[in-house]
């Protein structure tokens, strides 16, 4: 299915959906379900491809889903299961770091019919390391990937936590990738798995050439990001915000560089798009905060 640049785009982010578990509160979130909820923020058709459980957890999930606005249509519900969740510990600086326990419902995501039907209608669909921590989602995940389209982006988030990841899943994810976002400490990670030597603009070049991407993108915190293609580079020093916590921040840069893609814009007009939306969402608590409406695209 061919579709112009001023159609609304169909988005999904496929993998894990946990509650961040603050010292005061509970937010929920979760890599693929934060870039659903911000594509669907910024004007897309985007949903979530995930498995809670039906403990109180997964019934609060889907519920607040619900009042956010992002379809829980292609979310199953797995009797029994652990709904996920994270530890979540904020610094002084807002930075968040993550303590993840194992063998949760999204560990063993399940797809039905009608999500296998929606493979076909993708724009992008954007996927992650850390739901394949367990065979069961790493081997639904890729097949799932398999099955779209041929035009359909495929966005890898490298998002590496703890030790739920391999180098033999970042190279199979990268083989399926048309593009790739990393941060300033899963760069290092990389360069040394990929044998990647020079500035961050040279480590970014060889993995576009080597694994045929479209666009590279990394973040960089309040230091701003930077996007390579084979043709073309941008680099932004970012925007200034008074920063709450960074959750969430990465996967709305995601979305809005993705549509930013979809629509046809320019590097640059992509990475400034991206540095604005992903620092209003540090300046809010929380990882899917209400995106402003000069922040859509569509």
């Amino acid at each position: 299915m061919k579709r112009g640049k001023n159609d609304i785009p169909i988005i999904a982010g496929i993998g894990e959906i946990l509650w961040d578990v603050l010292e005061s509160s509970e937010e929920l979130g979760g890599a693929p379900v934060n870039f659903a909820f911000h594509a669907g923020a910024l004007g897309a058709e985007a949903y979530a491809i995930s498995t809670v459980g039906d403990d109180d957890r997964g019934k609060a999930a889907l519920e607040e889903l619900r009042q956010r606005k992002v379809s829980i249509e292609h979310i199953t519900v797995m009797p029994g299961a652990t709904t996920g969740y994270v530890l979540a510990q904020v610094d002084s600086e807002g930075v968040a770091a993550y303590t993840f326990p194992d063998n949760v419902a999204w560990d063993r995501i399940q797809i039905h019919d009608k999500t296998r039907n929606l493979a076909g209608r993708l724009d992008a669909i954007c996927f992650g390391s850390l739901a394949q921590r367990s065979d069961i989602s790493r081997v639904a995940i890729t097949d799932y990937l398999k099955n779209v389209q041929q035009t359909t982006l495929k966005v890898l988030d490298l998002n590496l936590r703890q030790q739920f990841y391999t180098s033999e899943i970042i190279k199979d994810s990268l083989k399926l990738a048309d593009v790739l976002k990393l941060n300033d400490d899963e760069i290092l990670h990389i360069a040394e798995m990929e044998h990647l030597k020079g500035s961050d603009e040279s480590k970014l070049k060889m993995l576009v050439e080597r694994y045929g991407l479209q666009l590279a993108a990394l973040t960089r915190g309040g230091q701003g990001s930077l996007l390579v293609s084979a043709a073309q580079v941008s680099n932004h020093p970012g925007y200034q915000a008074e920063v709450v916590d960074t959750i969430g921040a990465g996967d709305s840069f995601t979305a809005a560089t993705i549509l930013g893609l979809l629509k046809g814009y320019s590097l640059d007009e992509i990475n400034d798009h991206a540095n604005r939306v992903a620092a209003f969402v540090c300046s809010q608590k929380g990882a899917m905060p209400a995106l402003p409406d000069d922040c859509r695209i569509y």
